[in-house]
């Protein structure tokens, strides 16, 4: 008897047949893990050390997420590269919404114009969920620095150089001293750190005269008299600290450098679980006692749509790629 094998036509319409099966099976399956979402303990990564503004917000809200959700959110801790090792991580991580990242301006806007080679992309790779907060930055100095405005300070600036930390090569309170060295015809020395946590530490302790920090690092410190805040770097005065006059106001009309944060998963997250981590977010800035904290330290509330967070994203980049180049910043 002879065995009659199939065609390579017939196998092929076998094969097409099984993937279109298995097609239609995949958002039947993913929209069951999606609604058995979430199942076990969220870890969410902060690209940057402890101390800083990134990771006070992670710490904040991953508390308020742990009850809405159900399950414990787990706060990790990766910095490196100016946040490019905790990104990279999430990144690549498996797009089921157990994984998600603090994402910052650095990582999102500024590193893809500082970085000649990215190990992610800052579109394609992650999927938005939500703008958490904005900051203004704030130029804190050392009580030893013998100015007490920021006109003194620029006056004193022309007839030597001050210096001034930030928070790494890059970092948006980099950028917005080499923007006002710039704008001022001042020479301020920049002596970058691998955080704000180590280098608001410095600053307190006198090693260094200035920095241009979040307010969430150095808000406490001012109240408590320890540093002298100058000016901020917001269009506005921040609600924070009302009567410390902007750069804009100061002589410089239209200076803005306003930091800012969000939420955002590996792309490919299904778009159920994408939702709720959306809508549980915006809820935990929503609660009284998280938007007293946040509000407290200088952060100002966004909570934004995926939708509306990553078509900011892509703004944010065009607009400083051209203040990366302008400063002629390179990674460390």
């Amino acid at each position: 008897m002879t065995t009659a094998w199939p065609t390579r036509a017939a196998t092929a319409h076998r094969l097409f047949a099984i993937l279109a099966v298995f097609g239609m099976a995949c958002p039947a399956i993913a929209a069951a893990a999606a609604q058995d979402y979430p199942s076990r303990p969220v870890r969410f990564v902060v690209p940057y050390a402890p101390g800083g503004s990134t990771d006070t917000l992670a710490r904040t809200l991953g508390v308020k997420l742990t009850d809405l959700l159900g399950q414990q959110v787990v706060v990790d801790n990766r910095p490196g590269a100016n946040g490019n090792i905790g990104m990279d991580i999430v990144a690549h991580a498996v797009p089921d919404g157990y994984t998600i990242v603090l994402g910052y301006i650095a990582n999102l806007a500024i590193d893809p114009s500082l970085y000649p080679k990215m190990p992610y992309d800052p579109v394609r790779d992650f999927a938005p969920i939500t703008e958490i907060a904005s900051s203004p930055n704030v130029l804190a100095a050392h009580p030893s620095v013998p100015v007490k405005s920021f006109k003194e300070l620029l006056a004193k600036a022309k007839q030597g150089p001050f210096n001034f930390a930030s928070a790494g090569v890059g970092s948006v309170g980099h950028l917005t001293g080499e923007l006002l060295n710039q704008m001022a015809g001042i020479r301020m020395v920049h002596v970058p750190y691998k955080g704000s946590g180590q280098a608001v530490t410095d600053l307190l302790g006198g090693h260094v005269q200035l920095m241009f920090s979040g307010f969430s690092s150095t808000l406490p410190h001012i109240r408590a008299g320890k540093l002298r805040a100058l000016v901020v770097t917001g269009a506005q005065r921040s609600p924070a600290a009302p009567d410390v006059p902007t750069i804009a106001e100061s002589g410089f009309p239209g200076f803005e450098a306003t930091a800012w944060y969000g939420v955002l998963a590996p792309a490919k997250t299904p778009k159920p679980v994408v939702s709720r981590l959306h809508g549980d977010v915006v809820k935990a800035l929503q609660d009284p006692e998280v938007n007293k904290r946040l509000a407290g330290l200088g952060f100002e509330i966004v909570g934004s749509t995926p939708g509306q967070f990553a078509a900011y994203i892509k703004s944010e980049i065009k607009k400083w790629e051209k203040a990366v180049k302008a400063s002629g910043a390179k990674p460390d």
